[in-house]
């Protein structure tokens, strides 16, 4: 087994859509890239703790290479946005990959740059002006059970709807071949 730790927005819609992925045999919504202690969804809200919402993605390489965990990542978040997520906005829905070696830095740094070719440039930006950060992974703190795998226990909860149906969606087509039957 190999785990990724990845941000991008809230966490609903990143838990919800890596679940779709056959190989994935776990998703755990928590916080990192902060300073608090043991923090708390609402201590994250305040924007204040450096934390991010973020997913600690456990899957099997022999069944879905790391390539497609790390390219799905890239078609479920828009890199360009800094510190947000469309109407999500503040630091805590940035996005951000946390590595636990130079081998998986390695890979986030190539996942990030071939998802450069795949994003245009906000209008009045830079060509290639992804925002997505690469760092290392410190204390990952696991969010409240409420938060956990929150699409299948809330699927008709207006914020899934609205948001995390059509990112799955994105996820599904574009990866077709590792949707789970």
């Amino acid at each position: 087994m190999q785990t990724f730790v990845v941000a991008g927005g809230c966490f609903w819609c990143l838990d919800a859509a890596y679940r779709a992925l056959r190989g994935v045999h776990d998703v755990v919504s928590g916080y990192t890239g902060g300073s608090a202690e043991h923090p708390s969804y609402e201590l994250v809200c305040t924007g204040t703790t450096g934390h991010t919402e973020a997913v600690k993605v456990t899957f099997d390489p022999d069944e879905i290479p790391a390539d497609v965990i790390l390219d799905a990542f890239f078609t479920m978040h828009d890199p360009r946005q800094l510190n947000r997520q469309g109407a999500d906005t503040g630091t805590q829905y940035r996005g951000a990959m946390f590595y636990a070696d130079d081998e998986q830095k390695s890979l986030f740094e190539a996942a990030r740059e071939r998802a450069s070719g795949l994003w245009d440039a906000p209008i009045g930006a830079e060509e290639g002006s992804i925002v997505t950060t690469i760092q290392p992974l410190g204390a990952f703190w696991e969010a409240e059970e409420h938060h956990q795998d929150f699409f299948r226990k809330n699927p008709g909860q207006g914020y899934c709807l609205a948001v995390a149906v059509p990112k799955v969606n994105k996820v599904r087509a574009a990866f077709s071949s590792y949707v789970k039957k």
